[in-house]
C-alpha cells in the first residue's frame, strides 16, 4: 500500500527516523510495533530490487514512505549495491529526487529492462 498525500499525521511525532534493514525478512523498516512501514526487497549478487512499499493506514500522508525509501537507498548505496526500483513508489521517489538516483544504474540504463533505473 502506498502512502496517501495530505497533512502530516500526528502519530509520526514520536517516531524514530532510524531506517533498519531486516535481512531475515528482506525489508527495510521504519517505525515500531504495529506502526511499521516497510520497503521489501530481493537481493541478487550486488543488486537490490525494491519490490513493494507499505505504510499502515494510520501513518499515511506524513512523508513516512519517503523517509523510509531515502534511508533504504542511502544504506544500499553505502554497501555499493546496484538499485533496481521495481516498486512504483520507489521508482517515483527516485524520479522526483535525482540526488538519490543510483549513478551505476544510470551507466547501465541501456541494458536495464523497462521500468528499471
Amino acid at each position: 500500500m502506498l502512502p496517501c498525500a495530505g497533512a502530516a499525521t500526528p502519530y509520526l511525532a514520536g517516531m524514530s527516523d532510524t531506517v533498519r534493514d531486516n535481512p531475515a525478512l528482506s525489508r527495510f523498516e521504519l517505525g515500531t510495533g504495529d506502526d511499521l512501514a516497510v520497503a521489501a526487497y530481493r537481493m541478487s549478487g550486488d543488486t537490490i530490487t525494491f519490490t513493494h512499499t507499505e505504510v499502515p493506514p494510520a501513518l499515511r500522508g506524513g512523508g513516512l514512505a519517503s523517509r523510509l525509501v531515502r534511508g533504504a537507498l542511502d544504506q544500499a548505496r553505502a554497501r555499493g549495491l546496484r538499485i533496481v526500483p521495481l516498486c512504483s513508489f520507489v521508482a517515483a521517489y527516485v524520479a522526483r529526487h535525482p540526488e538519490d538516483r543510483d549513478p551505476a544504474s544510470d551507466r547501465r540504463a541501456d541494458a536495464a529492462p523497462a521500468g528499471r533505473v
